[in-house]
């Protein structure tokens, strides 16, 4: 209780802290603008502090209004009002206040060496180690070139790691936030479409099994035929929704995040080249020539030829480029994934039929590119392997290809692991992708003895803890889902236990544990439910789905077979208990179940 209470009083107090410091900043620096000022004006300026004070203001006041929003939101239930700062903000924290303190000390040490003022040295400490360079400001001394060399290293490197923090935080975690919301959202604007279009069967569950069902090589497709469907075949197609619903909202984050970045970046380097071309009026820079400045000094080019030599230029250079330089760093990454991800395929495709013929050959790959742009409505049964070159026909790897893909749901030819461990890796993969697509298809019974099923989910187990050390993420194919579900006590061929999808919205509770455990009993395979839990119904592409939310499928998957060997084996404990407490009537002495326990033990050490 106490601890809570000096939680509540700290929060106001800080608040009104960072409040009261911005307004006597703001106080001080009109004092000095206005009745302090000193006659005649034209002969004076305003120093550097008096424009960081500025800058130190504006920055109070906005980390003072964000905590009233936080305290705000978390007082009306949006937020956790049991705020924790995660491992990656405490280090970006940490590695923050290091950097500034490298800076400052740095430019205290400069300034005293080289009889710079204080201010100028961090002028020069900041374009020194964000390595822009301009190089209006130089040490001239034998001290002060000496000391350069380990300063600007490990400056650097700090450097380094704080925007390796940033892109961590900001990327990272931005993605995982951003791409569920805008899985909801793209799942909210398919399901409306289905029902706008009446082609919404595809989400009703079939409870009749007994009906007739599409073969694997019929021709008819599902579109046309929904009704012939069985519950299995009718969850698959579901599961290709949400997969649909998936790479769409994936792209759509993708180029938003670009979007978001890029727009910050340009405003930086607009915005800033208007400051700076009000502030070196004196020198008579057109907003032109400001834009240069800003951008070469944002791409850390720093030619030199033009610098700012007025205070609040300094000074507004220094506060500019540490947001700038950050900022430039989250646009590459995002451009990565986009812009330069697109710059690379159109690379080798244009290599494919030029000067390096790929091994699918020209032939296929026009199919293919065919094939995308159409969004698989041309060349949909033509598309097979084809010779390197130009001219003739091989098959000397389609059987190899075949045996290696078969029943993986990959359509392509995946590129070859750049080494050893990897391509182990890749085999191994392949090779439980199979495995789980063979059990699904022959849909492989569970073991009837409990001792065999509960080695059967640990040596599971032991395989997801593998998925989760993947690099990237590993999804799942329907036919693996179906076994993992199967082992965790659902049926994919059991209706009774299927829901329509609702096309409600997600609140941020319901977000952020969308796709858990919590409130889904599994039960059913192993026998180790309770008797009066229930299994809640949902669906692929509903808001209870394992594929919503912020979790990594694997981590689902190992959450939820964990909790099923968890149950089973405090359902063998309380039998157990039951048994040894009526041992005479039973007829089965603590010898008895010592030895059963032996058994148990000895079967899950083989």
């Amino acid at each position: 209780m106490a601890k809570r209470v000096r939680f509540s009083v700290a929060q106001p107090v800080t608040i009104v802290g960072w409040y009261i410091s911005s307004f006597a900043l703001v106080a001080l620096t009109s004092c000095v603008r206005g009745p302090l000022a000193i006659e005649p004006k034209e002969n004076h300026a305003f120093s550097q502090a008096f424009y960081y004070a500025i800058f130190a203001a504006g920055l109070y006041f906005i980390v003072a209004s964000l905590m009233l929003v936080t305290v705000y939101g978390a007082y009306k239930g949006h937020y956790d009002k049991d705020f924790q700062l995660t491992m990656s903000q405490r280090t970006l924290m940490l590695q923050t206040i290091s950097f500034l303190v490298y800076l400052l000390s740095g430019a205290a040490v400069f300034a005293r060496v080289e009889g710079w003022k204080f201010q100028d040295a961090v002028y020069f400490a900041d374009f020194t180690l964000l390595t822009v360079g301009i190089g209006d400001i130089t040490p001239t001394t034998h001290t002060g070139r000496s000391l350069l060399f380990p300063y600007a290293i490990g400056g650097i490197i700090i450097l380094g790691l704080v925007i390796g923090s940033i892109r961590s935080l900001v990327l990272d975690r931005g993605k995982v936030k951003m791409g569920a919301r805008m899985v909801e959202k793209e799942r909210r604007r398919l399901l409306k479409k289905l029902q706008k279009k009446e082609k919404d069967e595809i989400l009703n569950p079939i409870k009749d099994e007994k009906r007739p069902s599409l073969s694997r090589n019929s021709t008819r497709t599902v579109d046309n035929h929904p009704e012939l469907l069985t519950e299995r075949q009718r969850r698959h197609q579901e599961f290709k929704l949400m997969r649909k619903i998936q790479a769409s909202a994936q792209k759509k984050r993708r180029w938003t995040s670009l979007v978001i970045s890029g727009t910050i970046w340009m405003a930086l380097w607009f915005v800033g080249a208007a400051i700076f071309q009000q502030s070196e009026k004196s020198q008579g820079w057109s907003y032109f020539v400001s834009m240069y400045f800003a951008y070469t000094s944002l791409l850390t080019i720093g030619y030199g030829d033009y610098y700012p030599t007025s205070n609040s230029g300094k000074a507004f250079f220094v506060f500019w480029s540490l947001l700038a330089i950050p900022s430039l760093t989250i646009l590459i990454s995002n451009m990565g994934d986009t812009i330069i991800k697109g710059i690379r395929d159109l690379t080798l495709w244009i290599g494919n039929f030029t000067v390096l013929p790929g091994e699918k050959g020209v032939r296929l790959n026009l199919m293919e590119t065919a094939h995308k742009l159409t969004r698989g409505k041309w060349f949909h049964s033509k598309i097979q392997e084809m010779p390197p070159g130009i001219l003739g026909e091989s098959k000397r790897r389609s059987s190899a290809s075949s045996s290696q893909h078969e029943g993986t749901g990959g359509g392509h030819i995946k590129d070859d692991p750049e080494s050893a461990a990897q391509r182990i890796n890749s085999d191994l993969a392949l090779i439980e992708e199979k495995n789980a697509h063979e059990r699904g298809r022959k849909n492989d019974p569970l073991p009837r003895s409990k001792h065999h099923y509960h080695l059967l989910l640990i040596r599971e187990i032991s395989s997801v803890m593998r998925h989760i050390r993947s690099t990237p993420p590993r999804k799942y194919t329907f036919e693996e889902w179906a076994w993992y579900l199967k082992l965790a006590g659902e049926n994919e061929d059991d209706a009774d236990h299927h829901r329509r999808a609702a096309g409600g919205k997600l609140t941020e509770e319901r977000l952020e544990n969308a796709g858990g455990v919590e409130g889904e009993g599994m039960g059913g395979a192993g026998g180790g439910q309770e008797a009066g839990e229930k299994k809640s119904k949902w669906s692929w592409v509903g808001k209870r789905s394992p594929l919503m939310g912020n979790k990594e499928e694997a981590e689902w998957v190992l959450e939820r077979l964990t909790k099923r060997l968890e149950g089973e084996l405090e359902w063998i404990s309380k039998e157990e208990a039951r048994k040894s407490s009526h041992g005479s009537g039973s007829g089965e002495g603590s010898g008895g179940i010592k030895r059963r326990r032996s058994k148990f033990k000895e079967d899950l050490e083989r």
